[in-house]
């Protein structure tokens, strides 16, 4: 309870820091977004309604068709009357207030580890929309205050690579329009594939009546919160815009994808103050491999989608002249670091953890550092920085991977990422030599004591 006491007034001053920023800067911040789509036509219906499923793992089946229900109802009352005004239209309101009034009955109707299970529920559906307006606040302080961008470092660096970005776009550009509906369509609801996942390791929480120790959600929502600082620190708006049409007329050459761009001692770029400064790293590319991780526990249709998803958003985010092939392995990297703390923190740090985390980090600076400081000569000699960098980042998935295994070769029973389920209780002892004897031991498994009573809600 101290530990999400503690993470909950973290989360809220931060919040709140963010607010302070964003008014600085002439817009609003997170939490002023979030309260007004209590009542106002709110940005993302389907967004809302991701937290809300997220709140409702915490529910009853029974209890869950009544939130579905209250949720659409109010929905319909705001549709009636925003038509009625010829206000803005959007739905999601009833979804915001639902997982609100769920907070509202925990702490009013429940007390210990129910009501905790429901400020929990509570707390994460309120994070996956609050995280997404944190994100956007995020990216508007990076166009504000970054009145450069360092998109020639990262090209000249790109060039060890065989330019992938310029590679895949002149692909997709030949399978037009095919290959771009399908990957407009992965990319773009990458976070619906998440929240698919999530809910699927988080069903048995209503049954249960705990969380698992780690799930998918809690790695999104860290990777979310610390990838756009890193765009403070390497600023950098993508191929599309600082060599495309995209950019305008803040673009250095309409090059992007047919024409390379010059090798030449790279300088900062004075770009809009307009468009993100979100490339270093790709989160795109950390949140795919993170649902590729997570979809591993799944099934077989499971495992493939995952698959899918993380192929289609890595093509999706070259093609589309998001990202250099630089920030692709930037983002492979702080994935794995991230994943590995976040369920070290969940089960324990052990060597194997330690060692993913500590070469993760090391090696993510250092990719950061060559990015900045080497980049001329990582164009001069491709064929060692190339290399070089792809081995460096292969190193830190095989670290993961083997210290994966060895959390599976460990004798805990139980998912990956998951609590082990109780355990059965032990087979009465009989005496010796003889059949069908009482049990030795007294059974109190229905006393009042009993761990398997699941109470009801309502």
């Amino acid at each position: 309870m101290v530990l999400w006491t503690a993470a909950g007034v973290a989360t809220l001053g931060f919040l709140v820091a963010l607010e302070i920023v964003a008014r600085g800067y002439g817009f609003s911040g997170p939490i002023t977004e979030q309260s007004r789509e209590v009542i106002f036509a709110p940005e993302s219906g389907p967004l809302l309604y991701g937290g809300l499923a997220l709140t409702m793992v915490v529910l009853t089946w029974r209890q869950r068709l009544i939130a579905l229900g209250i949720a659409a109802g109010v929905d319909v009352v705001f549709f009636l009357v925003r038509w009625a005004l010829n206000a803005d239209m959007n739905f999601g309101n009833g979804a915001l207030w639902v997982v609100l009034g769920v907070a509202v009955l925990g702490v009013t109707r429940r007390t210990g580890q129910e009501r905790l299970l429901l400020l929990k529920g509570t707390g994460l559906g309120l994070l996956l929309v609050a995280g997404h307006k944190t994100g956007d606040t995020w990216l508007l302080i990076t166009s504000k205050t970054r009145a450069t961008v360092l998109d020639a470092y990262v090209a000249a660096a790109d060039h060890a690579l065989a330019d992938p970005s310029w590679l895949v776009g002149r692909f997709l550009n030949a399978t037009a329009p095919v290959s771009t509906g399908i990957l407009h369509v992965v990319y773009g609801q990458l976070p619906l594939a998440a929240a698919l996942v999530g809910l699927y390791q988080l069903r048995r929480v209503a049954v249960e009546r705990r969380f698992p120790a780690h799930h998918l959600v809690r790695t999104f929502l860290v990777i979310g919160l610390f990838g756009p600082a890193i765009y403070m620190i390497f600023p950098v708006v993508g191929p599309v815009f600082a060599y495309g049409t995209d950019g305008g007329a803040w673009a250095t050459a309409n090059l992007w994808p047919d024409v390379l761009p010059p090798v030449t001692d790279p300088q900062p770029i004075p770009f809009d103050g307009i468009t993100p400064r979100n490339c270093m790293p790709s989160l795109h590319t950390a949140w795919a491999v993170t649902l590729f991780i997570h979809s591993r526990d799944g099934s077989r249709a499971m495992r493939w989608a995952g698959t899918f998803w993380l192929v289609g958003t890595l093509t999706a985010t070259l093609g589309f002249g998001y990202h250099y092939g630089a920030d692709l392995l930037a983002g492979v990297v702080f994935a794995l670091t991230i994943e590995t703390a976040m369920r070290c923190s969940a089960h324990g740090w052990d060597r194997a953890g330690v060692r993913v985390v500590a070469l993760g980090t090391a090696v993510f600076a250092a990719q950061l550092a060559s990015y900045r400081w080497l980049p001329t000569e990582m164009a001069a000699r491709p064929w060692l920085y190339g290399p070089l960098l792809l081995l460096v980042t292969g190193a830190v998935i095989y670290a993961y991977v083997r210290a994966a295994r060895e959390r599976e070769r460990e004798p805990k029973p139980g998912v990956p990422g998951q609590r082990p389920a109780p355990a059965e209780p032990a087979e009465p002892a009989k005496a010796v030599g003889t059949t069908g004897a009482a049990p030795t031991g007294t059974d109190d498994s229905q006393g009042p004591g009993a761990t398997d009573a699941k109470p009801e809600l309502v």
